[in-house]
């Protein structure tokens, strides 16, 4: 059996040596599809950002606007009658995220709510990373957005794309995650979110599907390894790799657009019981901040 590195904080060895007595041993060979960046243990945030680009020898794009969470929707590879029904405002909206301000607004279940406020007590706030806020909003909460490339210098392609989210007032980090496509072994096209974590990763793989009203509908929905879901990834003292699958947490976001307006609800559930849900009111702007 694996041992989880010992050099960290008891709290993030103990979910470690979880992941290591109830998940699988992997290789990285078999599982390229679903690895991504880690984390290292001395918390995520901006850290992980300038980290990641000195680790793979990138440079930080600089670019303030024009820049998206896919290169090209058609990393989807949705069916030409699904491109043709999928909305252009949500195609504008993948191909070019930078150019979006963000409103927020949050509804938790009250059964999972104690969940929450343990996971900003234990890790949140000490790695920043996942900082969900814990009330329910009455009314919208601003998020800075940014999209950071990080690009091969000699030939400025895109080989990492981050979205950081942070609160617009306090500055806190909310999300820190690694974007990209990727294709799952039955051959379905997905959108992967990596979220780095001390010593491995939270990671999301949601399958694509187009609505009947043009929205674009992403649902982590899979029963196993392999399929669309939710994944723990670790790397044990030893470097082995291993992976969670939880088959009982499910994603999913849906993204539309009517009358000018684009809006996103994610919901997650436990068990098939809610626990929280996102309601993300997205405006288009000439102007986003960038990393600097």
């Amino acid at each position: 059996m694996g041992i989880a590195s010992l050099k960290q904080n008891f709290q993030d060895w103990i979910t470690q040596q979880w992941v290591i007595l109830f998940g699988k041993k992997i290789l990285a060979k078999d599982y390229k599809w679903l690895l991504g960046p880690f984390g290292k243990t001395n918390g995520i945030g901006l850290k992980f950002i300038e980290q990641l680009a000195k680790k793979e020898q990138l440079i930080i794009d600089k670019k303030q606007i024009d820049k998206g969470l896919l290169n090209s929707i058609n990393q989807l590879n949705l069916t030409e009658k699904e491109l043709n029904r999928l909305s252009k405002k949500v195609i504008d909206f993948y191909e070019n995220t930078s150019n979006y301000n963000f409103d927020i607004i949050v509804k938790w279940n009250p059964l999972f709510k104690a969940f929450g406020v343990l996971l900003k007590i234990l890790f949140s706030n000490r790695i920043e990373q996942l900082n969900i806020p814990m009330d329910n909003s009455k009314e919208s909460t601003a998020l800075n957005s940014e999209i950071i490339h990080l690009i091969n210098k000699n030939t400025k392609e895109v080989k990492r794309t981050i979205w950081l989210r942070t609160f617009k007032k306090s500055k806190q980090v909310v999300y820190s995650g690694v974007y990209e496509a990727c294709t799952i072994p039955n051959g379905q096209n997905c959108i992967k979110a990596i979220f780095p974590l001390p010593n491995g990763s939270a990671t999301v793989i949601l399958n694509p599907i187009v609505g009947e009203n043009g929205e674009l509908i992403l649902n982590s929905s899979g029963r196993k390894i392999g399929d669309s879901g939710f994944y723990f990834l670790l790397k044990d003292s030893k470097g082995n790799l291993w992976t969670k699958f939880i088959m009982s947490f499910k994603d999913k976001l849906v993204v539309s657009s009517e009358n000018e307006r684009i809006t996103a609800i994610q919901t997650l559930t436990l068990w098939n019981l809610r626990v929280l849900q996102f309601k993300y009111d997205i405006k288009k702007t000439t102007y986003n901040n960038v990393y600097n």
